[in-house]
């Protein structure tokens, strides 16, 4: 017996393997030897500098909490545009829930860039959308939807939409129809029983989604970057500007991983918080 458990633990790790050196190769041996860059400065090969300086500096304060909002705004116009979609998708047909799958995905087949460029045509001085509301009368000049943190909310939301939606909607299936007409049997109205059933029961999806969206806005470049531009700075640019443009690798790095521990930090803290509610509310009853 003992036998046949150790051959199982071999062929496990031996189908495991081909994953775990692409792993080790492509993220755990380049995050290691960042962060190991990070303590390095002016040939020192190991001191605090870079984290104390940044850690100093009111600026960085002003862009992680610019990025931190950003972010949120993003995850709240996600779950609020997603939502409803996702709920549609749990009563839909599975054709039509297909369908409707097929067509939240297919944009992200494109490339990231070619979407952002479609908004700045979409959403530019002389765009669609001012065009259309100057012509009708109902704004004098172009409205500023782009290179402010709007613009930057707009791109990353049509980015990370699909993981609210796909998110939300796993939980929404899962959901036992007989609870909806028990609840109508009880006398519940629709909205009391969307309130009692369906959005404690779709929380589930909603952290997942929330988590996703949050930790790839905190972490997006392309989209600030470009629906951004010079007025929106967030981390990732800065980073990425430290690295690239003052070749200052060290100080990027070190950016690179408070960004990342400021990320963890957070999604854990919400994670927790949502958790412990939830348990108290069971326990409760």
């Amino acid at each position: 017996m003992n036998k046949k458990k150790s051959t199982n633990k071999i062929v496990a790790l031996l189908l495991l393997a081909p994953a775990l050196i692409v792993m080790l190769g492509a993220f755990v041996l380049p995050m290691a030897y960042i962060f190991m860059l990070s303590f390095q400065q002016d040939n020192v090969s190991f001191t605090f500098e870079n984290y104390t300086s940044l850690l100093k500096d009111p600026y960085y304060y002003e862009i992680m909490w610019r990025t931190i909002k950003i972010s949120l705004m993003t995850v709240i116009s996600c779950l609020l545009l997603g939502y409803p979609v996702a709920m549609y998708m749990a009563k839909a047909t599975p054709k039509m829930r297909g369908f409707i799958t097929f067509l939240i995905i297919s944009p992200h087949l494109i490339s990231v860039v070619i979407r952002n460029f479609g908004w700045v045509v979409i959403l530019g001085q002389k765009g669609f959308v001012n065009n259309t509301l100057m012509k009708l009368g109902v704004i004098d000049e172009p409205l500023r939807l782009l290179y402010n943190e709007l613009g930057v909310v707009i791109g990353l939301t049509d980015s990370l939409i699909v993981y609210m939606i796909l998110g939300i909607a796993t939980s929404l299936y899962t959901i036992d129809q007989s609870l909806y007409k028990a609840s109508g049997i009880l006398g519940a109205s629709a909205a009391r029983s969307f309130f009692s059933v369906t959005l404690p029961l779709s929380l589930p999806g909603i952290i997942a989604g929330t988590t996703l969206v949050f930790s790839l806005s905190m972490s997006s470049f392309v989209t600030p970057a470009l629906m951004g531009g010079t007025s929106v700075k967030v981390m990732p640019v800065i980073a990425y500007e430290k690295i690239m443009a003052t070749l200052d690798w060290s100080l990027g790095a070190a950016l690179s991983f408070i960004l990342l521990a400021c990320t963890l930090g957070l999604v854990t803290l919400f994670t927790k918080l949502v958790e412990t509610k939830r348990y108290k509310e069971v326990f409760s009853s």
